[in-house]
């Protein structure tokens, strides 16, 4: 028989429900009718094991034991799903095949994969292991996905990628947590210092980003305008583009920073001719915004619903597992595969008898069209996240389910209208032997933009400047200059969404300019599955803490981040990890190459700590109760 290996309950059950009947359903698994078998995890059943597992002394938190590094790694079975992985080992014993049915990425890979390993499956059923690949828990879906099985050998990679960071994740918090409680016991601090290769520099970016706020001193800058008559008596402003001769007095941003020079200017050109050097016209267009991976659509409901991200992650899985309306959810992936075109008449036909502000535009959109995010090159183990062809008309959701679901589907109807277009206008003058333009977007064709009207109700949509015909060559006149006077803003404290937006975009807080200049924005902290609990455990520890919509770190926060060496409080390291690991899954490097240099940078780090107290912490009281009075809750690995 074949054994099919759920990484949940809910994807066993999709899957049963594609295959021959009658079932019959036993303790942990179920029987289908050609005498296959379908069975699941609950999530890990597995888990690293903690310190003093490999040895008792470890039991004791003391740093003449660090770093612990194993040698030879172990997994525990979880207690609370004990009795299943009994299921597990007495089906994969019976089975003549195995189909690995993990989630459709690199946490879904290892999950099985270390299952499979745990139970010592014999080699040969390892070689002959089939990989199925399911991200919409529908039938037709999940039939379609049983027909395109391949070999378990292929996604290997992706397993080892997995393996090193759950492995390097377990060295570097179990290694550092234990320095620096120990070290904070000394100065008083009785709460655990949890720290992290991800969670440590996201705490350190909302440190830093409180640290500017609280710094940030206003200072005055100053912007020119010209006020243009053309010789047909119409009027429009230009604004002044400052020389490189004005560097000296300008900001690393451009903005002139001394007002006499700003005054200079407009003495310079009130009434004098203003002579077009340039004329452009040309017609853009905007193509629909991609459907979402899981982080765009945490940013989307963060600035539209005032949702966190853990709160998304849940309405999402609800949405998948529960009511089977969305595509696999925990995707890093903005793109559809080619041949996925074919549902889109079907899912349009559901979207459009439903009840609400997507019916009209469901109705309206062209199914025939195919936008960019068709794109089969682009598709890793997972696509982005899209509706199903099932049907939300007679399903019960909550204002939460409601509201995620129609973000998800109204992106997805995007793809099916046309491109947003509009005519730009660019218009330079020499006004006294300085350099001024004036632009203009003029929309022709709205397309996509209709579908996000209140998105758009203060853009060049509603708000058009038009500039007059003129051509180069032309001379107008300089009425006057106007001086404005702004003053420069303090950086704003995090949201959900502009957290979020930080650890996916994460080069840009790179302090390394060689590491920032390779990597791509897409490289970020932590994974799609793992974002909203990182951001969560920080809260839960008491580094976080929020004043409305405004995310701020806690005394014990900043205590923490001052602590600790700046390589552990920066996204440096961990994006390099990521980069790393992702060589790994694409086989451009190895297990080896990433573990190694780890360990000697942990004996440095512990050595660190051991040299210096944190005195940042003294003072402060932890929300935690005690540090490692219960030794083997607080060993716990950390992300």
């Amino acid at each position: 028989m074949k054994l099919y290996l759920a990484e949940k309950p809910s994807l066993g059950r999709a899957i049963a429900d594609a295959l021959p009947k009658p079932h019959k359903k036993q303790q942990g698994f179920i029987e289908v009718g050609n005498g296959d078998v379908v069975s699941w995890c609950i999530g890990h059943i597995l888990e690293q094991a903690d310190p003093d597992s490999y040895d008792d002394k470890y039991k004791k938190w003391q740093l003449d034991h660090l770093p612990i590094i194993p040698e030879k790694w172990q997994l525990k079975p979880k207690y609370k799903t004990k009795s299943q992985l009994s299921v597990i080992r007495k089906l994969v014993k019976q089975a003549e095949q195995i189909i690995h049915a993990g989630d459709p990425d690199r946490e879904g890979q290892l999950l099985i994969d270390e299952v499979i390993d745990y139970l010592n499956v014999d080699e040969h059923k390892k070689k002959h292991t089939q990989r199925l690949l399911i991200s919409d828990l529908n039938r037709s879906a999940v039939q379609r996905a049983l027909k395109k099985l391949q070999s378990n050998n292929a996604f290997m990679p992706l397993s080892v990628s997995a393996l090193a960071r759950s492995r390097a994740d377990w060295l570097y918090g179990i290694n550092l947590t234990r320095a620096y409680t120990i070290q904070g016991g000394k100065v008083g601090y009785q709460g655990v210092l949890s720290v992290g290769r991800v969670q440590t520099p996201v705490l350190g970016l909302v440190v830093n980003r409180d640290d500017e706020i609280k710094h940030f001193v206003a200072k005055p800058f100053y912007q020119v305008t010209a006020n243009i008559l053309t010789n047909n008596n119409e009027n429009f402003a230009a604004k002044w583009q400052p020389s490189d001769a004005c560097q000296p007095y300008m900001d690393d941003e451009g903005r002139v920073l001394v007002k006499s020079l700003a005054e200079n200017v407009i003495q310079r050109i009130t009434n004098q001719p203003a002579t077009v050097s340039n004329v452009k016209k040309e017609q853009k267009q905007q193509q629909p915004p991609l459907p979402f991976n899981l982080s765009a659509l945490q940013i989307a409901a963060a600035n539209q619903y005032s949702m966190n991200a853990k709160l998304v992650l849940d309405v999402c899985q609800t949405l998948y597992e529960k009511h089977k309306l969305i595509t696999y959810p925990r995707s890093d992936c903005r793109y559809l595969p080619a041949e996925q075109h074919q549902q889109a008449t079907p899912i349009l036909k559901h979207l459009s008898q439903i009840d609400g502000p997507l019916r009209e535009a469901a109705n309206k959109a062209n199914s025939s069209l195919k936008s960019k995010a068709w794109n089969s090159k682009k598709i890793t183990a997972h696509h982005a996240i899209i509706p199903t062809e099932k049907s939300s008309q007679n399903i019960t959701l909550n204002s939460f389910e409601k509201n995620i679901y129609q973000l998800i589907a109204r992106q997805y109807i995007a793809q099916f209208y046309p491109a947003y277009l509009y005519d730009h206008t660019k218009i330079d003058l020499d006004i006294a032997g300085g350099l001024f333009t004036a632009s203009a977007n003029i929309p022709t064709q709205i397309g996509w933009k209709s579908l996000y009207k209140q998105e758009n109700k203060n853009s060049d949509v509603d708000t058009v400047q038009y500039l007059p015909e003129v051509k180069k060559g032309d001379v107008l006149q300089c009425q006057q200059g106007n001086l404005l006077e702004k003053m420069t803003q303090a950086p704003k404290a995090f949201t959900d969404a502009t957290l979020l937006a930080a650890m996916t975009g994460i080069s840009r807080f790179v302090n390394d300019k060689q590491l920032k200049s390779i990597l791509k924005e897409t490289d970020g902290l932590g994974t799609e599955a793992t974002r909203a609990n990182i951001i969560e455990l920080l809260f839960k520890r008491g580094f976080l803490k929020r004043q409305g919509k405004l995310i701020h770190a806690t005394d014990a926060g900043k205590g923490l981040i001052n602590a600790l060496p700046q390589q552990c409080t920066t996204p440096d390291m961990t994006a390099q990890w990521e980069a790393m690991l992702n060589n790994i899954s694409e086989k451009k490097s190895n297990y080896q190459n990433f573990m190694q240099p780890l360990t000697s940078t942990l004996t440095e780090l512990i050595n660190l700590a051991s040299q210096q107290l944190p005195t940042s912490l003294k003072g402060i009281k932890s929300t935690q109760k005690p540090a490692y009075k219960k030794r083997r809750r607080s060993s716990k690995k950390t992300a």
